[in-house]
This record gives C-alpha cells, structure tokens and sequence, in this order.
C-alpha cells in the first residue's frame, strides 16, 4: 500500500529546483498516463512516473467502476489531472473525468474529419431531435434535419412539430457533427450536412434549364416540395413565386402530395435546387396590350381582399386590381363585392411593364 507523504512540496519543490520546466506541462485538466499501483476501499493509487503518485478518492471511485473491476496492477490507463498537489501531497485524478475527456477528444477529430457518424434517435423537443455519441448526449436542432425529415407543419405550430419529430424516435440517421464544447457538454449534429453530400454528387447529372419529372413530396404556404422522379432522394423546391404567373394565396391551390408534375430546374445551389412550373407556362403578359386596353369593359371573378384592394382574376391568367379607395374604405369593399363571384369591370389603367392592371367596379 502506498504510504502518504509527511512533505506535501517536498516532491515539486525538488522539481522545480532541478528541472524548472519538468512540469510545465502538467496542469489541472490534463491527460496522462499512469500505472496502477494498488486499489483500497477509499483510494486508488497510481503511478506518474517523474510526476511522483496519483490518487483517485472513493467519490471518484464509484464513477469509475467499470474502468477499475478489470485492471490489476502494473495496468496503464489515461487519468485526468484534478490537482497537481493536494492536501495530502498527491496529484488528486479523475478516471471517469479521463475518459469522458478522450471521448470529447475523439468526437472532435470526428468534426475536424468531417466523417459521417450513424446515430439513434432516442428523443425529441420542440427544438430537435436527441441522441448520443459514445455516452455524450448530441443535439440534432430542427433546422439540421434533411429535406426528407424535416417537418413540413402549416403555420409552424409547434404541437404539431413535435409530433411530426416524434415519429422519428427510434430511427437511425447518418450525421455529421458541427459543433462541440466539452465545457459546456454542448454536442450539435446534423443530417442536413451529411444528406448534402450525396445529394451534390447527384446534381451534378443536372444542370440548370432541364425539365424534370416530379412528385409533390410537400405543400406549405411559401412553396411545394417535390422529389426528382428518376432520383427520389434529390428533392427540389418551387417557391410560391415559382407556382403560376398570377398571384396566388396558397400553393395548394397548384398541387397537392403525390402530384406528378413536370417542372424546369432554375436553380442548383450546392445541394439545393430549385425548380419552377411557372417557367413552362406562356407569359400571359406578353399578349396582354392586345387583349387589354384602357377603358375597356372587362369580366372579372373577385379572388382576394387585401389591405388596399381587391384582386380580381381576369381571363388569359391576368390579374387586376380594384383600389380600396374605391369603395370608400374596406368594409363598404366587402359590402359590395362577395369572394368567388363574377362582376363586370372598367379597365382604368395598364402598365405592362409593371405587370398592373387597375379595375374600376362598373356601376
């Protein structure tokens, strides 16, 4: 057993006075080596070599169970350095502190590496998913979710994100880390990243102008979600914008899930693409003078009240707009003119350029 000494400085006062830089790196926190020289009920002695003896403490014991029940003495393992001379003259060690301390470490060359890790997914929040690396809890936030998991939920309530997150519990997924701070036990992953590397491989059989055949995957309120027929893992974006030529309140009005559609690739931002309908559409602009024109007597359906008018939908996909003022105001609007029906308008002004036609009520 090994015996306490009577001279706690004795050890490094000696060092230091014949070799000022022996332990310059020997500081709290580090990672050594060291030997076991024997094991009590209370303590657990190491052996530092030139650096004199290590104890691990009974509180640190328990901790450590698993590392200690096989290692006999004369059995290297890493230690973590709690104190270089505590009250009892020993460098006080942490076994369990060490080895969780590797693990940071090997997590880290992991991210430095860029190497795609598997994990299983064990819970989830209203921020993203959870999971763990080697007993380290990871983080995999919302916004690091592929295309293929993250959830499409209208409105963004988040009830029914969670509930869309929970369905992936218990699955696996390929990430990639992003993020660690082993101070902070903060561990971030993503499947985004790791989802982005096979996509650009993939996208690099397109190129921007080609028309491809697509399966509405999703519908939200700023676009439609669709996956590539031929590559079903390659999933492109139509913006709303992107949806028809004429202004309209709600993408499902153009599509709906399972949708086939042909649409064409404006876009290919490293593993995103993006993809337009409106493209393959005739621009009812260009014909518009020769249909349209000033003073004109017109046919239109009311399809939506905003804060400074009404939009009407007129035929050849146009669309005009009758001003508020008007009316005399928003509610005398709504008095006079009901969603979905048919009235006869005044064309008092267009201007092509701006892709505006301004409709008066006939009278």
């Amino acid at each position: 057993m090994v015996q306490k000494t009577e001279n706690k400085t004795s050890f490094f006062s000696q060092l230091l006075k014949n070799e000022p830089d022996g332990v310059s790196y020997l500081r709290d926190g580090d990672l050594v080596e060291a030997a076991l020289l024997s094991k009590t009920a209370k303590a657990v002695y190491f052996d530092l070599g030139r650096f004199g003896t290590g104890i691990v403490y009974s509180s640190e014991i328990s901790n450590a169970k698993d590392i200690l029940k096989n290692l006999k003495a004369g059995d290297k393992v890493s230690v973590k350095v709690v104190s270089i001379d505590n009250e009892d003259g020993f460098v006080e060690l942490s076994l369990a502190g060490a080895h969780k301390q590797k693990e940071w470490q090997f997590l880290r060359e992991l991210m430095e590496k860029g190497e795609i890790l598997e994990v299983k997914l064990n819970g989830a929040n209203s921020g993203g998913l959870v999971a763990e690396i080697n007993g380290i809890k990871a983080f995999l936030p919302v916004s690091q979710l592929s295309v293929k998991n993250y959830p499409r939920v209208e409105g963004s309530d988040k009830n029914e994100i969670i509930k869309e997150l929970k369905k992936l519990v218990g699955q696996e997924l390929k990430v990639k880390i992003i993020d660690l701070n082993s101070r902070n036990n903060k561990l971030i992953i993503s499947e985004r990243e790791a989802a982005e590397e096979d996509i650009k491989k993939l996208l690099t059989n397109y190129k921007v102008g080609d028309l491809v055949d697509v399966i509405v995957s999703g519908v939200t309120n700023f676009g439609v979600f669709a996956r590539f027929a031929d590559n079903p893992s390659i999933e492109g974006l139509i913006h709303i914008s992107e949806l028809d030529w004429k202004i309209i309140d709600h993408p499902k009005e153009i599509a709906k899930v399972e949708d086939s559609l042909k649409a064409k690739i404006i876009e290919i931002k490293d593993s995103q693409v993006f993809l337009s309908l409106k493209a393959l559409k005739a621009d009812p602009w260009e014909k518009a003078e020769e249909k349209i024109k000033e003073g004109k007597e017109i046919t239109g359906v009311v399809y939506k009240f905003n804060p400074i008018g009404v939009l009407i939908n007129l035929e050849g996909d146009l669309q005009g707009l009758v001003h508020v003022s008007e009316f005399g105001g928003t509610e005398e609007m709504k008095k006079q003119l009901e969603l979905g029906k048919s009235y006869q308008f005044i064309i008092s002004s267009v201007k092509i350029q701006e892709k505006r036609i301004n409709l008066k009520l006939k009278k």
